[in-house]
């Protein structure tokens, strides 16, 4: 097996043709190793989500290369390409992806069911005992504060012990109280679960809990950062965005 969990090589992604064709991605390089935690950060437009949507298998490159560990995602069917999503990588959305009419349980083992696989019992204890949602199982979406909705997402993306995660924006929706809570189980599923994270966010405090930065602009990697802090997350993103800012007449806010 590859040392990474997951690679780009030489991504490009455009949309649109002629003068509308716009290129979202260009020429991304980029490795994930196995066990390690990863925030992708850059101004709104940089690329960043592309890039996570592309690399999970949610959108087709234009050209380039996906790897999840040793399998190149480019040429799968739809049929595999479904197979590998649910079996080899686990989600966690800023807007919980929870269905309504299911338990928290149930929607905590729904990918297991539909790939019709039974829940390692052990590991299911762990992971509701960690996040702890051990009293809140029966209950709905709807009786679940946003925080204990994203320990439920969180939990789903756990339970079949994926490759890899990936996180969009995971703590967007969320109070700072409970974006804490949901970065130190992010940390923990690295440090204690071994497993790989790779998270998408414009909070240098999300980006504080991971183990580098990459930083995105006009869809190519610009930086990276080993050990980011809030402070030096916070610095690099200045410099960023400061051309964006002083570009005359853009009309942004």
């Amino acid at each position: 097996m590859t040392e990474h969990a997951a690679s780009a090589t030489d991504l490009v992604k455009t949309y649109g043709s002629g003068d509308t064709r716009v290129t979202a991605l260009d020429g991304v390089s980029i490795d994930f190793a196995r066990g390690q935690f990863t925030a992708i950060m850059g101004p709104s437009g940089s690329g960043k989500s592309t890039l996570m949507h592309t690399l999970a298998g949610l959108d087709a490159a234009t050209s380039g290369t996906v790897r999840i560990g040793d399998v190149d995602l480019t040429g799968l069917s739809d049929k595999q390409m479904t197979r590998l999503r649910r079996d080899r990588i686990g989600f966690v959305f800023q807007s919980f992806n929870l269905v309504p009419t299911l338990t928290a349980l149930e929607n905590i083992t729904l990918p297991l069911d539909i790939a019709g696989r039974s829940a390692d019992q052990e590991w299911l204890d762990t992971i509701v005992d960690r996040l702890g949602l051990r009293d809140r199982l029966g209950h709905r979406p709807s009786e679940l504060s946003g925080g204990q909705q994203q320990r439920v997402a969180c939990a789903r993306a756990l339970a079949g012990r994926p490759a890899i995660i990936f996180a969009d924006e995971p703590t967007g929706n969320l109070d700072s109280r409970s974006g804490t809570e949901v970065l130190s189980i992010l940390r923990a599923a690295v440090d204690e679960f071994d497993q790989t994270v790779v998270i998408v966010t414009h909070d240098p405090r999300a980006a504080g809990y991971a183990d580098r930065a990459v930083f995105l602009a006009d869809g190519r990697i610009v930086d990276e950062m080993a050990g980011p802090t809030a402070e030096t997350v916070l610095d690099r993103m200045k410099d960023l965005e400061a051309p964006a800012a002083a570009a005359p007449g853009d009309g942004k806010a």
